[in-house]
């Protein structure tokens, strides 16, 4: 077994001797990120309920939205942060501090009844601490493993987030029960508390002498722009980054609000809904279980585009389905075709990005996903309003059809592999 010391440097070290899922690093990894996970979900569950019971729905709507603008504002800024002090470490802070904003709320809401005021407060500070919390988790695992292993963590990644929608929600629901909105803060605090030990344990590598500068080229201001040319000039990760912009803004609205208004127009109800989306998610999960175990997936690039070229065909073809079977069959071959592109593409801006920029560069791919595609979310809804799920479907699917087209026209990127 290769075991990876804090002073390995990444280019020096070799590949890990043992699969991913077997890597006791990895493993203390993954449950840190899988606890934190499931306390996100119990702590969206939480303000939801406490925002809808303590002010208008409007108010609600504002109170659930206002962590998204510091995000988007200061996500490529925190990529900076992860890259100048490691994402190991602002992991570590980023989680110590989202449980401790989140304890402090579940104790006010014991104590009395503050209004709406520390609920908008929370929002805020979650979605300021996200913009560096998302780059450094997404840097983190090539620096806890060999890079020919980097897919097989992608894989299991997948399988925590699955894991954490299937019971995250449940958990929310049942502190609600139980305690009201403190109580499930308390829980989501608790969850997020877990995976601070857990990371300390994590054993990481190194950045070699060379790299270590590349992670400080100077003021803030000149390591963001080195990031952004660093993406801009590179072979595989310009149109890789593209692809990806394309196949989410494709793959966003249909999948989101666009499911919910198929199922009204068509008269699924809830339980229709329901079956859907457990097949997408059923698909999803697939997907993640075959790249742990499989742990490579051979001509990479050229499988990620047919991947997201497929996918989009399947999206089209949702809006036609006949009934709820074959459209949560549908939805199964769109989560299995979009968690595979997603593993992939991830996997592929892991091992093509200088280990010093691997903070800006997942904070850039965490912008277009979390920041931009979320857009077409109300366009879709206004669209499908206008005229009707079928139409919007298709141009939706065209759209993201185009991200697959991209990685496929893409000579550098359609032959891109991943390390065995």
């Amino acid at each position: 077994m290769t075991t990876v010391t804090a002073g390995t440097p990444l280019s020096a070290r070799p590949a890990s001797e043992i699969p991913a899922h077997r890597d006791g690093n990895v493993l203390r990894w993954l449950a840190a990120y899988t606890s934190s996970t499931v306390g996100d979900s119990v702590y969206y569950i939480a303000l939801s309920w406490a925002a809808v019971r303590t002010g208008t729905p409007s108010q609600a709507g504002i109170v659930m939205s206002v962590g998204a603008l510091p995000r988007a504002l200061l996500m490529l800024g925190g990529g900076v942060v992860a890259d100048r002090l490691g994402p190991r470490r602002v992991v570590i802070g980023s989680d110590a501090v989202r449980c401790a904003a989140v304890l402090a709320v579940a104790a006010l809401l014991f104590l009395t009844t503050p209004g709406l005021w520390p609920l908008t407060l929370l929002a805020l500070v979650f979605g300021t601490v996200d913009a560096v919390f998302m780059p450094a988790v997404g840097a983190l695992p090539a620096r806890i493993t060999g890079r020919g292993q980097l897919a097989r963590v992608q894989g299991l990644r997948g399988l925590a987030v699955r894991f954490a929608s299937v019971v995250g929600g449940p958990l929310g629901g049942l502190g609600v029960a139980v305690g009201g909105a403190g109580a499930a803060f308390a829980l989501a605090g608790a969850l997020i508390a877990v995976s601070v030990p857990l990371l300390v344990a994590v054993r990481v590598g190194e950045l070699p002498g060379d790299d270590r500068a590349g992670a400080r080229d100077g003021t803030a201001w000149r390591d963001l722009v080195a990031g952004l040319r660093h993406v801009r000039r590179h072979r595989v990760l310009a149109p890789l980054m593209l692809a990806i912009a394309l196949g989410d803004l494709g793959f966003v609205g249909p999948l989101n609000v666009g499911l919910t208004l198929l199922a009204d127009e068509r008269g699924w109800g809830a339980s229709g809904m329901g079956w859907v989306l457990a097949g997408f998610g059923t698909g999803a999960g697939a997907a993640s279980l075959l790249l742990t175990v499989r742990g490579r997936v051979p001509h990479a690039g050229r499988v990620a585009g047919c991947s997201i070229l497929a996918g989009s065909v399947a999206i089209g073809a949702l809006a036609h389905a006949p009934g709820i079977a074959a459209a949560a069959g549908m939805a199964l071959l769109v989560g299995l075709l979009a968690g595979l592109s997603g593993a992939l593409c991830a996997a592929l801006l892991q091992t093509r990005a200088d280990p010093a920029f691997l903070g800006r560069v997942t904070a850039l791919s965490s912008l277009v996903s979390l920041g931009f595609a979320p857009l077409s979310m109300p366009l879709s809804a206004a669209a499908i309003g206008a005229w009707g799920t079928g139409p919007v479907f298709a141009v939706s699917a065209a759209v993201c059809g185009l991200g697959g087209v991209t990685a496929l026209c893409a000579r550098d990127l359609r032959r891109a592999e991943l390390p065995g």
